[in-house]
């Protein structure tokens, strides 16, 4: 089938009982009429202004057509709307409604960046100005989330997690890892969990390369997140849970330092440990053969590696016998260090286990975000986009808050933009307003109408 280049009308002849024509000749029209709750949702945060400062602009200043708040507003709108790829520029830069996301004339203004300004663009930051956008982000969501619960919180919840990003070119720092299988990329993503609430609130996203040990970076992330929390809320208890992978000796040994953090660390068994935790496997084998289903005890155990622990730690574990159809039972210990002093089973069931929502946002973010679209050859501009593709998922987040009483409050990422961003518009520009026209009969009018007084709008 050959590309189409020619023409921008098509006909359908015989379908109905009237030929049916379409024109893709709607100067004024867009697919993306909700997006305007995206730009509601940007105010409140104030996020793409902070993400320009961090931001130094060498280029000369009479030659230049698009600020850097722009080209970061572009980008972040784009990706939230599903345009991950710095290619689709070429048909969106005379979209009328992105032109107004961006703060110029839906009609009248200049067109948007093409794809080679995006991409130079992305190649442009260094190292520290990575850095500094690194931390406006954690500042703006710390700073969102302290003013909507009035600097009070009981408990924060700090969430570290490594996720791979399959590499298919010569990117630079991509390595094959054994664990995943595939040459690839390592991004680290922290979330924040505020009392006992149910989301998980993304602060920060750092690509690391495909080689890097599993806790690389953690320590330095979680001094600076720690740090953060505590000044804007000086009250409230933090807890770090970590997955296997940060059991190492520098991260533990952190976290000991830190007075009023609590912390749970799964941890890889050990022939030390897994002879600690026998016992407990002997009685979890014998309840499992007489119900004919999985069956597990918990117990703790004091333990300490005989060079790298100063001291000796309480490790929490899950002796666990696992029963599946048609297969054999098989022993599946689990291991927990903390400084925690509640019951095991309370740890693990009530605490440890609800790190499972965390792999819902994770997937969020690569089914829903495309986190892994990091196919620019330069690492920097790899850590740039990944940058991007967080703030336009802080966007998407602060959202989905405003849905909390409706039934999209748990939606995916990919529903929230198929039914409220989605949406056809016409634009139309008068001296005193910009109106935009949407259709009628369109099913999620109620939600969108409640979503978009909550984020600022006005009945009128």
């Amino acid at each position: 089938m050959r590309e189409h280049t020619t023409t921008e009308c098509l006909l359908f002849p015989d379908i109905f009982d009237r030929a049916v024509v379409a024109k893709f000749d709607q100067r004024q029209g867009s697919s993306d009429g909700g997006a305007i709750l995206l730009k509601a949702a940007e105010r409140r945060l104030g996020l793409t202004s902070a993400l320009a400062a961090c931001l130094k602009d060498d280029r000369q200043p009479g030659k230049v057509q698009h600020e850097l708040r722009e080209l970061i507003t572009q980008r972040v709108m784009a990706i939230a709307l599903g345009y991950e790829d710095a290619n689709d520029a070429a048909r969106l830069a005379g979209d009328p409604i992105h032109k107004l996301l961006v703060g110029r004339d839906p009609v009248g203004g200049e067109d948007l960046a093409s794809q080679p300004t995006l991409s130079r663009f992305e190649n442009a930051p260094d190292r520290k100005e990575l850095l500094r956008m690194t931390e406006a982000l954690s500042d703006c969501v710390i700073a969102r989330h302290r003013q909507r619960l009035h600097g009070r919180a009981r408990r924060i919840t700090i969430d570290l997690d490594p996720t791979d990003d399959p590499t298919h070119g010569q990117q630079e720092f991509t390595f094959f890892n054994r664990h995943y299988d595939s040459y690839c990329y390592l991004p680290m993503v922290c979330f924040l969990t505020f009392n006992e609430e149910v989301e998980q609130y993304l602060v920060a996203a750092v690509l690391r390369p495909g080689n890097a040990p599993g806790s690389a970076g953690a320590v330095g992330i979680l001094r600076r997140l720690i740090a953060r929390v505590s000044d804007a809320f000086p009250k409230t208890k933090i807890r770090v849970r970590l997955d296997g992978g940060f059991a190492s000796p520098e991260v533990l040994d952190f976290l000991d330092c830190e007075p009023k953090v609590e912390y749970l660390v799964n941890m890889a068994a050990n022939a030390v440990l897994k002879r600690k935790a026998e016992s407990a496997m002997k009685r979890a084998r014998r309840a499992s053969k007489i119900s004919g289903q999985t069956e597990h005890v918990y117990g703790e155990c004091q333990y300490a590696t005989r060079k790298t622990w100063p001291w000796k730690r309480r490790v929490i574990y899950k002796a666990e016998v696992v029963r599946a159809a048609n297969k054999e039972p098989k022993d599946n210990p689990r291991f927990v260090v903390t400084n925690l002093k509640q019951s095991p089973q309370w740890i693990y069931e009530k605490i440890y286990c609800q790190r499972g929502d965390v792999e819902n946002r994770i997937k969020e973010l690569h089914d829903g975000m495309q986190i892994g679209r990091t196919s620019c050859s330069n690492f920097l501009a790899n850590t740039f986009r990944v940058l991007l593709t967080a703030a336009a998922y802080t966007l998407m987040q602060e959202m989905r808050l405003h849905l909390s009483p409706t039934r999209h409050a748990r939606a995916q990422i990919s529903t929230l933009r198929e039914h409220f961003l989605k949406l056809g518009a016409q634009v139309i520009v008068t001296v005193r307003r910009i109106v935009l026209h949407l259709p009628q009969a369109f099913p999620y009018r109620d939600s969108f109408h409640r979503l978009a007084l909550s984020l600022g709008a006005q009945t009128g």
